[in-house]
């Protein structure tokens, strides 16, 4: 069986919606375009048509690969994950004790990640560490530059 791939109701729904986009408009626009550059007549020398038959195997490529998401996502309930100890689909607040530096991390999976947004993934190093720890505890990750120290300071959803 194909793995769960675990997402927010957000995350969800903005597959969905690029899904929907793509099949409804999306296809509908390359299609044109297929048109119009095989009425430009040649199609073997026709940039204008590998161009958009490039288009078209990306979109229908995208088009499988959102479908297998939607088939085998998993969604998290933010009402349903716990808020004594980290989890995916919670906002944990933490600090840098070298730095004295404080953050603020939504743990997702890995389809929704996005660090510059402050979402990261359940399975980075981070995320993977922080995972089942409790409000005051402190967690050290061994990185590539070194060891980071983190305490919890807050959990929410």
């Amino acid at each position: 069986m194909a793995e769960e791939i675990l997402l927010t109701q957000e995350g969800y729904d903005k597959i969905v919606a690029e899904h929907e986009h793509l099949v409804a408009v999306g296809r509908k626009e390359v299609a044109e375009r297929l048109k119009e550059a095989i009425s430009y007549g040649d199609i073997s020398e026709n940039a204008e048509y590998d161009s958009a038959k490039d288009e078209q195997a990306e979109i229908e490529e995208r088009i499988l690969k959102l479908e297998a998401m939607i088939r085998q996502a998993k969604i998290i309930e933010e009402n349903d994950a716990p808020k004594d100890y980290v989890s995916v689909g919670v906002k944990v607040e933490v600090e840098y004790m070298e730095s004295g530096d404080i953050a603020e991390y939504t743990i997702v999976g890995s389809t929704e990640a996005d660090p510059f947004e402050g979402r990261i993934s359940n399975e980075s190093l981070v995320g993977q560490n922080l995972l089942g720890k409790k409000v005051g505890e402190v967690v050290e990750i061994i990185v590539p530059d070194g060891v980071l120290n983190l305490k919890v300071k807050s959990i929410n959803k």
